[in-house]
Formats: structure tokens, sequence, C-alpha cells
């Protein structure tokens, strides 16, 4: 008679990544292993710029004044673009109250330099 041989139905479930080689690493090979991995993994950092010069006082009032006038215009073509009956309204009123400032006078003006530069 041959003896039966015994096998395993059912292999059981290990946790985890299967072992590379016969032997467990040690704690220093396993954090060598886990700094190359994040040393591959992080982007590489950019060139960092320089930080941008503040605009001087001057460049920053003519870009407020520009800006005034060109909300100035967008406020007359909504009045323009708005019905006859809501011209009466509130918001007609309030359009037509931008729309009438004169802003000539804010453009006009030049700020000092500042410094001796006058």
């Amino acid at each position: 008679m041959i003896p039966l041989e015994y096998r395993h139905v059912t292999k059981s479930q290990r946790r985890g990544r299967p072992p590379q080689s016969e032997r467990a690493l040690t704690g220093a090979e396993r954090q060598a292993r886990y700094r190359q991995r994040q040393a591959n993994s992080r982007p590489v950092p950019s060139r960092q710029l320089r930080p941008t010069r503040a605009l001087n006082r001057v460049r920053r009032w003519r870009t407020a004044v520009a800006e005034l006038v060109a909300l100035q215009a967008e406020y007359a073509a909504w009045l323009e673009a708005l019905p006859e009956t809501l011209r009466e309204g509130a918001t007609g009123e309030r359009l037509q109250a931008v729309v009438d400032l004169d802003l000539d006078e804010i453009c006009a003006v030049e700020p000092p330099r500042g410094f001796g530069r006058d």
C-alpha cells in the first residue's frame, strides 16, 4: 500500500509584500530602501523666482485712475442696456450717479514723485 501524501488544499494567505530574499532585512537596510524610495518620489524643486517689486505710488495712482475710468465705461454700457422701465428704479439711479461722476479732475491730477524729483 502506498502512503498518502498530505497536501494543503488551501494555502495560507500571508500579509504584506512577499520577501525579496531568503532572510529578513535589517533595520538599516529597510531604512535605506525607504529613503531611496522617498528620494525618487520627490519632485525636483523648481527655481525660486524673485519677489516682484511693489509698484511705486505714481504707478499705483495711474493704475487706480485707469481702473476707475474703465469701470465708469462699463457702468455706462450697463445703463444703456438697461430697459427704460428699470432706469427709474434704484439700480438705474445708482448707475446714473456713477456715470455722472466727473473723473476728468482725477485724471488730471499728477501725484508728487517725492524726494526732490518734482
